[in-house]
């Protein structure tokens, strides 16, 4: 930790060519696994490639949603407060599994006609609202902890309104919620299996169908949770780089 504190840029550069070279290269040595892993290490290395694409692109767009309905949850313009309140309500309030179902039973009847979703559209865009919602929280409690007093000195000098929140605003709220978008992150690498509901060949999934293939389910959920546990581990060193970088936490 202390390496990553001094380190942050070389962390994250570790971090992520580590990652690619366990996608790209962890079929290599779960090949000389004994049955049923060995035989299936081609299916265990695709399934973790999607799990970390559904997550990448569920977490981009989570960050998008949670800035937006961020904004308006602290916004004076009340229908826009209450549009974000009941957003963030309702995800919040109900299962992942079944925003996951609900997304892909409901997506081919509001779809215009000839459009068809992918059961992995259909996951990235359940995933992305899940996340988003509490994104926007985090998002939320970050500019609330923006003194305004700040607000109030960028204005005298004659920035505007948008000119205020983007130079000053913005930045030191994202400081203040990275550590939480970075525990949610790590999260929407696990809540990814849910995406196995709709038949998404993710890890998860993989895993399924090695374990009712060969009714050995011990050996199985071992090596998709070192799977799992290595793929959080990477994210979460990215993130806590990322912290290190922006001196997230630093005392002065």
């Amino acid at each position: 930790m202390n390496w990553t504190r001094k380190n942050p840029g070389w962390t994250m550069f570790a971090a992520m060519i580590g990652l690619l070279v366990f996608l790209w290269g962890m079929a290599i040595p779960l090949s000389a696994a004994p049955a049923p892993v060995g035989p299936a290490a081609q299916q265990f290395a695709d399934g973790a490639r999607i799990t970390v694409w559904l997550t990448l692109i569920a977490g981009s767009v989570g960050v998008v949603i949670g800035v937006l309905a961020g904004l308006g949850k602290v916004s004076k313009f009340w229908p826009l407060r209450l549009l974000c309140d009941t957003y963030v309500w309702l995800i919040r309030g109900t299962p992942l599994l079944l925003q996951i179902l609900f997304v892909w039973l409901a997506a081919p009847e509001l779809m215009p006609e000839g459009v068809i979703l992918s059961d992995f559209a259909c996951a990235a865009i359940a995933l992305s609202l899940n996340i988003g919602a509490y994104n926007t929280e985090c998002v939320r409690a970050g500019i609330l902890a923006v003194p305004h007093g700040q607000v109030e000195a960028a204005r005298a000098l004659g920035l505007s309104p948008l000119q205020t929140f983007m130079d000053v605003v913005l930045p030191q709220s994202m400081r203040v919620a990275l550590p939480a978008l970075a525990n949610n992150l790590a999260s929407l690498v696990k809540d990814s299996s849910l995406a196995y509901a709709i038949s998404v060949v993710e890890l998860t999934m993989i895993g399924y169908r090695v374990q009712a293939q060969s009714y050995q389910p011990i050996p199985v959920f071992l090596t998709i949770g070192a799977i799992y546990l290595i793929l959080t581990t990477a994210f979460t060193t990215l993130t806590a780089a990322l912290e290190a970088k922006l001196d997230v936490g630093q005392k002065r």
